[in-house]
């Protein structure tokens, strides 16, 4: 349906997000895979031209393979591959030794993503309608009732369910009464800008940035000094950047209050970060180019996901620093968890309890990425003490078991979700399934082809291949695939839509034991077993 356009008669919805960002669309493709008919609205009139995520990082990336939707970033047929390295709080991590590396990366602006993820909700007829916003909301047990301003003026519509994507300023969130705890900090100030280099800087070794006087600056690395951070990113295809970080000292001028920020203000804050002039000079040619200063940060949580009927999904949930480039990462996923469950109520299949599973699973995630943003901030501070507290960390990065630690934080590979099973259940329980290749009848396929269309899975790898019986009564909801696959460990494996591991198997022959398990899962997470 095309965007902006507003049918007649069309004022009730399964479900409203507010909101036409990532963390929006990606909700809305979810919802319409599993036939769930959703309305975006977003405030802004068009897509903006602001300079914002540079790329993806952590299980997102491998998420967005499983989709299909990888490929349309890339333009290749590829799988995506682990990345030999990353950072942490500006100390280089080396991943290449990692058994089993969890840091995908892929370099892409957040406008591109959010170009896709619009262009693959049209496919799926989600409706999307820009300058239209949220101006107030009130519920009962079974609606939301919504008041919109648009280009024409103000109108209700009526849903079954609203999501708040719209952003860390969330209207959404305030009007459902939902609270938003945290900190906000006024001392640290980052200015960030597009910039043209001279080829001479550029060292032809590492691609870093060669500062007379001082060194290289690694390229796609925070890079700490004494007084400050400062990052040097030459984005292929695109302009290089050039940011850095400073904490301003009591009793200063108040930042935020000096007016659009110049050229001159990077250069000089470069100066103070590095102790040495660096020629960079404006990039030449049409823009929009950034140049842009941020005074202060917010680290908040909402205090909880779901409001009866309105739920919170990425930045609307949670807001915290960019270090590291989490944020993506946590807000796609908050989106791909939902997706599901939401779609399952609205079906009227979902089990008791799976709407509320969303905070349950999600809310301590985003606890563990202000947890570990607040860390980093700290670690790229200026200060003797942050230099002594470096020292004592770069100590604990000698121990490969640390760099994977923070590897599996970084990813959110960290996370196992409660899956309701037995102490005795596999280790792969609640865990993101891994990719497989499989032969199937119909010829080798990965994993990752058969979770395109968000549907659960049954994963029959055992020598009978009779699991497909158990899982008979929930053929309306289950697809259930036999294959063999010659590099698995497990026999087979119940994957819920997100992903994760709902039940796992190792035996060649389930027992029956094994096989009432199965039937509980099947349960637990994707209802009552249809009557015949």
């Amino acid at each position: 349906m095309p965007e902006n356009s507003a049918p007649e008669n069309a004022t009730a919805y399964d479900v409203v997000i507010a909101g036409a960002g990532p963390n929006g669309l990606m909700l809305a493709c979810e919802l319409a895979l599993a036939g769930v008919r959703p309305l975006v609205l977003e405030r802004l009139t068009g897509p903006t031209d602001e300079q914002r995520a540079n790329g993806l990082v952590g299980q997102i990336v491998r998420m967005l393979d499983r989709r299909g939707l990888y490929q349309r970033l890339t333009g290749g047929q590829e799988p995506p591959r682990p990345a030999p390295g990353y950072t942490f709080g500006a100390f280089p991590l080396d991943l290449s030794s990692l058994p089993d590396n969890p840091v995908y990366l892929l370099t892409v602006p957040q406008r591109r993503i959010e170009q896709m993820l619009a262009e693959r909700a049209g496919e799926l007829g989600v409706e999307i309608r820009r300058g239209h916003e949220v101006t107030g909301l009130a519920q009962d047990a079974d609606t939301v009732a919504i008041e919109i301003s648009g280009p024409d003026g103000r109108y209700p519509i009526e849903t079954r369910y609203l999501v708040g994507a719209d952003g860390g300023r969330s209207t959404v969130r305030g009007l459902a009464g939902i609270g938003f705890p945290g900190v906000t900090t006024d001392r640290g100030i980052s200015r960030m800008a597009h910039v043209s280099v001279p080829a001479e800087l550029i060292d032809p070794a590492t691609g870093g940035l060669v500062v007379p006087g001082y060194g290289v600056i690694p390229p796609f690395l925070h890079h700490r000094t004494e007084t400050g951070m400062i990052a040097f990113a030459p984005f292929p295809g695109r302009p290089t950047a050039i940011s850095t970080a400073e904490v301003r000292a009591p009793g200063t001028e108040d930042e935020a209050n000096r007016g659009p920020m110049s050229f001159a203000e990077l250069r000089d804050s470069i100066r103070r970060v590095l102790g040495v002039d660096v020629a960079v000079e404006p990039p030449q040619g049409p823009g929009p180019h950034l140049l842009r200063r941020l005074v202060g940060g917010n680290t908040r949580l909402a205090d909880r996901y779901r409001e009866g009927r309105v739920l919170l999904v990425g930045d609307a949930a949670h807001v915290h620093s960019a270090i590291g480039g989490p944020g993506l990462n946590l807000g796609l996923q908050d989106a791909i968890n939902l997706g599901w469950k939401l779609a399952a109520e609205l079906s009227g299949w979902a089990p008791a309890g799976l709407l509320d599973s969303y905070q349950t699973e999600r809310r301590p995630v985003g606890e563990r990425v202000t947890m570990h943003t607040q860390a980093q901030s700290v670690l790229v501070g200026p200060g003797s003490e942050v230099t002594a507290l470096r020292q004592l960390f770069g100590e604990l990065l000698a121990d490969p078991h640390t760099v994977a630690h923070l590897a599996d934080l970084l990813a959110g590979a960290d996370i196992r979700y409660d899956m309701g099973s037995t102490a005795n259940a596999d280790s792969l329980t609640g865990r993101w399934a891994p990719d497989l290749s499989l032969h199937t009848e119909t010829g080798t396929v990965r994993l990752a082809e058969l979770t395109h269309g968000a549907r659960p899975l049954l994963l029959d790898l055992t020598d009978d291949g009779a699991l497909g019986e158990d899982a008979l009564p929930w053929r309306d909801r289950v697809d259930v695939v036999r294959a063999r696959a010659d590099d698995a460990k497990v026999t087979a494996l119940l994957l819920r839509p997100d992903c994760y591991v709902a039940w796992a198997s190792r035996s060649a022959r389930l027992d029956e034991r094994e096989r009432e398990a199965l039937r509980s899962a099947l349960a637990r997470w994707f209802g009552e077993p249809a009557t015949p």
